[in-house]
């Protein structure tokens, strides 16, 4: 099957599109190699499946309409997996207009080229940011979701919007899936779990923001890819569904978890609350579970000491 990953280059795009190939797929990656992070470690991503016969990528921007026709036509496309999008709660309160250009008139662009060209299937990748800050746990799809509290967590309840939109006028298979707090191999450099494996493996001091009891739903990047695969070849209609864990770890104990797992007692540094952040998230998965065979395997203790295996591996591999 032909399929095109928007975001190709990215953390979950290059898991995803690495899955895909194995599959037997045909992928076109799209990415614009932005530099909200080093674009050469966008790169590095990709350098398992840009030896793939099956695989091509184009860099290029979701802005850019005529480059999405010319693809469209070109590629012929028959499902389209979009997680390509200016990510992160606190970048977005400094550049809300760039999040909304990018991440809603993108999704925007997209949604009509498949409409155009006669794609039935689109996989939208949203967050449990758009959950805010409930206090109710845990968060289900069926949960009001009226009340985002950055502007990131606007512009993907405004990405699920559209979607339904597009299923509603033209029929458009729509998954919306809302990722719990991914990481794993590759995960962005300046995110949470990779960010403190590096700090404390240095031995230099994390920043601890607020007093540490705020939670969060940690996934696993595999388990990501399992739902996401899933959401692509077996939800019909217009379906939200969250892919997380379903299993909460406090700030201070994670932080503890990763110097046990680096080897090293780590320094912190106490920090206030930001604004845009959540006090928790946890995801009720039972949607998934029934509709999608979602199982998430991969338990925080194993997926740090896989992410801390990996890093070690990366960083040796760089040369640094």
């Amino acid at each position: 099957m032909r399929i095109l990953v928007t975001g190709a280059a990215g953390f979950i795009g290059s898991n995803f599109t690495d899955r895909l190939l194995a599959s037997g797929h045909e992928v076109l990656g799209l990415d614009d190699f932005n530099d909200f992070y080093d674009p050469a470690l966008k790169a590095r991503n990709l350098k398992s499946a840009s030896r793939h016969a099956n695989f091509e990528l184009v860099r290029g921007d979701i802005l850019d309409a005529p480059l999405l026709e010319a693809l469209f036509a070109r590629f012929r496309p028959e499902r389209v997996v979009h997680l390509a999008a200016w990510a992160g709660v606190r970048p977005s309160i400094a550049r809300p207009a760039l999040y909304q250009k990018v991440n809603v008139e993108g999704t925007t662009n997209l949604l009509e080229r498949c409409r155009l060209d006669g794609v039935r299937h689109f996989v939208f990748a949203s967050s449990s940011s758009v959950y805010g800050d409930r206090e109710q746990v845990p968060f289900r799809e069926t949960d009001e979701v009226d009340h985002p509290i950055s502007p990131y967590a606007a512009t993907k309840k405004a990405g699920e919007l559209l979607c339904y939109t597009w299923h509603h006028l033209f029929g458009l298979n729509t998954a919306c899936l809302r990722f719990f707090t991914v990481y794993g191999p590759r995960q962005r450099p300046e995110m949470a779990i990779h960010q403190f494996i590096r700090r404390i493996d240095a031995g230099e001091p994390v920043q601890m923001f607020g007093d540490g009891s705020t939670s969060r739903d940690y996934t696993f990047v595999d388990d990501i890819v399992d739902g996401i695969e899933a959401a692509l070849f077996r939800s019909e209609g217009y379906r939200i569904y969250n892919l997380g864990e379903s299993k909460t770890i406090t700030l201070r104990d994670l932080i503890a978890l990763i110097g046990r797992h680096v080897g090293r007692e780590p320094l912190v540094e106490r920090r206030p609350l930001q604004p845009g952040d959540v006090t928790r998230t946890f995801a009720d998965v039972a949607r998934a579970r029934a509709e999608l065979g979602y199982d998430p395997k991969v338990n925080i203790d194993e997926g740090i000491r896989r992410m801390v295996e990996w890093f070690r591996a990366d960083r040796a591999d760089a040369g640094t």
